[in-house]
């Protein structure tokens, strides 16, 4: 009997020893395992920081994105018309520099011829043939006047003519071909004409 008892006794103290042995291992590893989520939770809240940074760069890279995208259409209309306008101004500036030297040439032509008449120096026998020549003379520049003041009348130019001065609203007109080929002519449409009358006047006063 003695010799039972004290082997239960031993039994138990072992027990009790791994009991206090296996304690305190358990205890480490929730500590370990609650500080490593606590790092996980650390670096989680850091990502989640981090991806809230870059939606918020990328919310203002879109907000960016769309004022420039309106820009660039508002933009794109104001210029593409400037550029039309500025080309069409430049084409009527053209075509109007162009007609004014023809203008210059037929009116210098016509100024030529007029300022060498001189009546006073005609004689009486000379004086009907040389008035009617002078006279077509006059009315041929006049004319051609009238038809360059009513050509410029709706461009800059028409304040050389004392039309005042009007701007298009489109491209040049038709009638500026028409006017340009009568420029053309020039006196060398109508001095057959002068010279036909001329001579018919002469022929009729000698007879």
């Amino acid at each position: 009997m003695p010799g039972n008892a004290e082997h239960t006794h031993h039994i138990r103290l072992r027990t009790q020893q791994l009991e206090m042995d296996t304690a305190p291992a358990a205890s480490d590893d929730y500590e370990g395992k609650l500080q490593a989520a606590q790092v996980q939770l650390e670096q989680l809240q850091k990502q989640r920081e981090e991806l809230e940074r870059k939606k918020q760069e990328l919310e203002a890279l879109n907000g960016r994105k769309s004022q420039f995208l309106t820009a660039q259409v508002e933009l794109t209309e104001k210029l593409s018309g400037a550029v039309t306008r500025i080309d069409r101004e430049l084409y009527e500036m053209r075509q109007e520099m162009e007609d004014l030297e023809q203008c210059r040439v037929c009116f210098a032509s016509h100024l030529d011829k007029l300022q060498k008449y001189n009546p006073e120096a005609w004689s009486k026998e000379q004086l009907a043939a040389h008035l009617d020549r002078a006279t077509t003379s006059a009315d041929l520049a006049a004319d051609e006047y009238e038809q360059a003041a009513a050509h410029f009348s709706n461009m800059r130019s028409g304040e050389i003519f004392g039309r005042g001065k009007a701007r298009r609203s489109g491209p040049a007109t038709a009638g500026v071909s028409d006017f340009k080929a009568q420029f053309r002519s020039g006196l060398a449409f109508n001095l057959p004409v002068i010279v036909l009358g001329g001579i018919a006047l002469i022929a009729y006063l000698l007879k």
